[in-house]
């Protein structure tokens, strides 16, 4: 992953930039540039090494300029780049002035955790209206027609900021109010603990005793039978109470395809209110109200350059801007579009959904079928056991396309044709019974969601 948080990944970036720059052939790029190796950065000096004077006077000769040139774009300052002759076989860089990519991502997370979402720094526009509007008005206590209040859209779209912001508001104007919020695999897990430690009284109080309950990614409680009938109950309570009722989605609830029908109708009883991605001018409001917020002064070609390459997830919009301003404070490195670039490669990839551990999606299925993953590995062959396997398995190959030998590995070495009998088998049902194949669609986009 390209990164800007030491000299020899800034580097690396300027030799791809002087390639496709200067048209460098693949032959002259490994005989000079890549042999160059970077040692140190002191203020607006680079220095650079090689291993023989002949090769130190002939990338002089041909490509100083071109260095220096690039170093300039990415940096935002003029750069001295001294070449000399060292025993590079073990080099060891020191960089003055940058950071390694631990500080950099440490100084980031103080400066997102200093924020508070509120009503304020949410950025409105054609694509939230509605759903900021109403949570505004339920932020007030005038929730009557808005009750149950539910968000919905793509992930980094701004509903847990929404979610942030009622809580912040409430919390302000309303002393002493009684608020749970938390994401609804939270919810889950607090449920299964209470069992397991008999005390569902206790979880059951806390809950029937919030003034307003705001619940992140409702979507999660889908196809978990027990969660979602002791769901229904609270939500029933809450609501003939007339208590703040906020839930948060991907999707609308008439696509939570296993979840029961009565919740679907007790959540679209009140309004429903879409997220989208943000229109271009949004996008830029967005840019210049997170610098504002960070003190922070982005030029505007810059601020185009990413509102034009970002376009539908406003948390990686912010990304870039928190670490543009981290990389400005601690390595004084000038917000440019070179820079901006490479920052947004970085974001991007970082916000990748992380490979799908088998581990996560046995516990899933578990938690569905009431079976522990132990049991679920085990020789075990009660049929609960047996048909919650034959779907942990099916879900694996999926989600993750590992091997059919590869998964009956993860089964205490079950082989090939117990894994290929238990996906045709889960694969014949699906066909036939609807509602199992809406319990593993929302397994598998809860799944992949939640990575």
């Amino acid at each position: 992953m390209n990164s800007l948080s030491s000299l020899s990944d800034i580097y690396k970036i300027v030799v791809e930039n002087c390639v496709d720059a200067y048209n460098i052939s693949d032959s002259a790029r490994d005989l000079w540039l890549d042999q160059l190796v970077p040692i140190q950065m002191d203020g607006n000096k680079v220095t650079l090494a090689t291993d023989v004077e002949f090769k130190r006077d002939t990338i002089r000769d041909f490509y100083l300029e071109k260095l220096e040139e690039q170093f300039k774009n990415i940096l935002g300052v003029p750069v001295n780049v001294e070449i000399i002759v060292s025993d590079v076989s073990s080099p060891k860089p020191a960089v003055t002035d940058i950071m390694n990519n631990d500080e950099i991502y440490s100084k980031i997370d103080v400066i997102d955790k200093s924020i508070t979402y509120t009503f304020d720094n949410f950025i409105v526009g054609p694509s939230n209206n509605l759903a900021f509007a109403a949570a505004k008005a339920v932020s007030k206590k005038q929730h009557e027609k808005y009750n149950p209040l539910f968000i919905y859209g793509d992930s980094g779209l701004g509903k847990t900021h929404l979610l942030s912001a009622i809580q912040h508001e409430m919390e302000k104007n309303y002393p002493g109010i009684h608020i749970i919020y938390i994401p609804a695999e939270t919810f889950t897990n607090e449920f299964l603990h209470s069992i397991s430690a008999n005390d569902v009284e206790s979880f059951d109080d806390k809950y029937r005793s919030a003034d307003a309950l705001l619940i992140d990614d409702i979507q999660f409680i889908a196809g978990k039978e027990q969660t979602e009938e002791k769901f229904f109950h609270i939500f029933n309570e809450l609501y003939k109470q007339n208590k703040v009722i906020v839930l948060t989605s991907d999707r609308p609830a008439k696509e939570i395809k296993s979840i029961s029908d009565r919740l679907k109708t007790r959540f679209a009883s009140g309004l429903a209110a879409d997220v989208k991605p943000p229109e271009y001018e949004t996008r830029l409001a967005i840019i210049r109200r997170k610098a504002e917020l960070l003190n922070f002064m982005i030029p505007d070609d810059v601020t185009d350059y990413i509102a034009t390459k970002l376009k539908s997830n406003i948390r990686q919009i912010e990304g870039v801007v928190t670490k543009l301003n981290a990389l400005y404070t601690v390595s004084q490195v000038k917000p440019t579009i070179t820079v901006a670039q490479n920052v947004i490669k970085d974001i991007v990839s970082d916000h990748q959904p992380i490979p799908v551990t088998v581990e996560k999606i046995i516990g899933e299925v578990g938690r569905i079928y009431n079976v522990t993953p132990e049991e679920m590995r085990s020789q075990k062959r009660a049929s609960n056991i047996s048909y919650a396997r034959k779907v942990a398995i099916y879900v694996i190959q999926e989600v993750t396309g590992m091997s059919y030998d590869s998964i009956g590995q993860e089964f205490n070495g079950r082989d090939h044709s117990t894994v290929v009998y238990a996906i045709k088998n889960i694969k014949k049902n699906i066909e036939t019974d609807s509602s199992l194949k809406s319990v593993i669609d929302d397994l598998i986009k809860n799944i992949k969601a939640n990575q």
